[in-house]
């Protein structure tokens, strides 16, 4: 498919729908409930939609080839723009913030965001818990300064050791000893415990299971599997090529059994098991088969400040013009709190029971993940 015909991310599932100035003020009382009953405990902050990778599952080659329109640097949040979304959405719960992309590592002086991240505290006083997630790529020299301007844990995507495999999957024949390389130097830096996700796509990179187990077993490294999810428009996803986590625990389990472990804090998105001799632990993250919406407490900020509800949405709103327009502090904290008050989104428990082909909001296009983080 070429980019000539493909709508850029400008437009891709996002609805110009400016945040709220409800009449009525939503007041920061540090814990915000949606119509579910959820509260607002984690705050998932893009900071570029660019990635190096082209990974099948979330930025195909044939729509995001060199000729796509990413977002212009104006558009983006500052530094000094999400550090105050930042602040304010803290004093609403929020007390886990996680950098994404795209690949955030792109970020130009990303060490520059961490550190006023890092100066953020909760309503209670605490520091928040700071955390990144990248591919990887850059981490070997990045590692090091990252720790020092104050991240404290970082997730990798690792898709494979078998280095034909996981070229094929990133497709732009990058190595996986680079990755690997990484993740030693963030374990060196102290950027831990480490997670490794690794997302199963069933015909593609399902005999790297139990390589990966192997390899990451008795490390420290939390490794992860997650189920192949229908994110986004472009990925051409199909539920064939979806392998259940329940068959990547047998497999592992035949060769090293497991003990289930219980979740280590609310609306957790793995479910943890246990070596049984201590070699250490995975998870499963299994939104397709065994959807967690009922418990999930996470919102996502993209890189040009508009706020997302589900990772499944097809519009966000946005809190850009607040930020620019002279909005103060407590306005934008009561149009967050507003939008997470009216927030009844369960996309995954919907398609378990309505099939595959649900949409997220009557048959509008989905956000890509690649724009707003996994």
């Amino acid at each position: 498919m070429s980019s000539k015909h493909v709508v850029p991310l400008s437009q891709i599932g996002r609805a110009r729908r400016a945040a709220p100035l409800p009449a009525q003020a939503v007041p920061a009382t540090g814990v915000l409930l949606d119509q579910l009953a959820r509260p607002l405990t984690d705050l998932r902050i893009s900071v570029t939609d660019r990635c190096n990778f082209r990974c099948s599952y979330c930025m195909p080659k044939e729509v995001f080839d060199k000729d796509y329109q990413y977002l212009p640097h104006s558009a983006l949040l500052s530094f000094e723009e999400i550090t105050r979304l930042a602040r304010i959405f803290a004093s609403h719960g929020v007390h886990k913030i996680r950098l994404t992309g795209g690949e955030p590592l792109l970020r130009k002086n990303l060490e520059g965001l961490i550190e006023q991240l890092a100066a953020v505290r909760t309503p209670e006083g605490r520091p928040l818990d700071l955390t990144l997630t990248t591919n990887g790529s850059l981490l070997a020299r990045k590692a090091a300064a990252l720790k020092a301007a104050g991240l404290q844990r970082v997730t990798v995507s690792l898709d494979g050791l078998d280095d034909a495999v996981f070229r094929r999957m990133n497709d732009v024949d990058f190595p996986v000893a680079a990755v690997l390389a990484g993740i030693d130097a963030a374990h060196a830096a102290g950027l831990g415990p480490i997670k490794v996700n690794m997302v199963v796509k069933r015909g593609s990179n399902e005999d790297e299971i139990l390589p990966m187990a192997r390899r990451f077993r008795g490390t420290g490294v939390v490794l992860r599997f997650i189920e192949y999810m229908d994110v986004g428009a472009t990925n051409g996803w199909r539920m064939d090529e979806v392998l259940p986590s329940a068959e990547v625990l047998r497999r592992i389990g035949e060769e090293f059994p497991l003990v289930p472990l219980e979740a280590t804090a609310p609306g957790e998105t793995a479910q943890r098991w246990a070596y049984r001799d201590g070699g250490g632990e995975i998870g499963v993250i299994s939104s397709v088969t065994q959807a967690f919406c009922h418990d999930c407490t996470r919102a996502r900020l993209s890189t040009e400040g508009k706020l997302y509800l589900c990772l499944f949405a097809s519009s966000g709103h946005d809190l850009r013009p607040l930020l620019r327009g002279g909005a103060d502090d407590a306005q934008i904290a009561s149009a967050i709190g507003h939008i997470w008050q009216g927030r009844a989104d369960r996309y995954s428990e919907l398609r378990a029971l309505r099939g595959p082909d649900t949409e997220a909001a009557g048959g509008a296009r989905r956000v890509e993940m690649s724009y707003i983080g996994g």
